[in-house]
């Protein structure tokens, strides 16, 4: 699927020594819930365990890519509660030469486009670090609302941090886009 300065595909097993690189680097994990560098079979496990939650459609998981092609990060909605109608977003631009750049915001606006008109899904919600500061610009960019502050939630260097919610409704999300 092709946003305005990405396109999303399927993640293959070609992708993960391109995992391992970027979570090996702390700056990348530094507003990820992951504290330690994976292995490449760590990877793979991992990527074993996937296919079982992309077939029980329990995951949307698919990869960033530039124009040109490049393999910039990745999208995902987990936890899809079906009944409900809703997930969660996570997203990771690996690749810190494409940080600052739109591409996060567009990414996040392809993977909205899938769950709204696609999923017919009603509510997407993530969770940010509060001193996330680049993304928590980027979730508001693409019309994401806070809704509530988990407090002393995570422990990252060194002292708890706060967690914000943040969701954005498929009316809210069909008036902006």
């Amino acid at each position: 699927m092709a946003g305005e300065s990405v396109r999303l595909r399927p993640i293959e097993r070609d992708d993960l020594p391109t995992y391992v690189a970027w979570f090996g680097d702390p700056e990348v994990r530094r507003h990820l819930d992951l504290y330690l560098p994976f292995s490449l079979a760590q990877e793979e496990r991992w990527f074993e365990s996937l296919q079982e939650r992309l077939d029980k459609q329990e995951t949307v998981l698919l990869a960033i890519e530039t124009p040109e092609g490049a393999h910039i990060g990745n999208v995902a909605l987990v936890t899809i509660n079906w009944k409900d109608r809703n997930a969660e977003l996570g997203i990771t631009i690996g690749d810190k030469s494409y940080w600052d750049r739109g591409y996060g915001s567009s990414a996040i606006r392809s993977m909205l486009e899938i769950a709204f008109r696609q999923m017919n899904l009603h509510r997407v919600f993530l969770r940010v670090h509060e001193d996330n500061h680049r993304g928590i610009r980027c979730y508001e960019k693409v019309g994401f609302e806070q809704e509530g502050t988990m407090r002393e939630s995570v422990f990252k260097e060194g002292r708890y941090r706060d967690v914000h919610l943040m969701s954005i409704l498929r009316p809210e999300y069909e008036k902006n886009g």
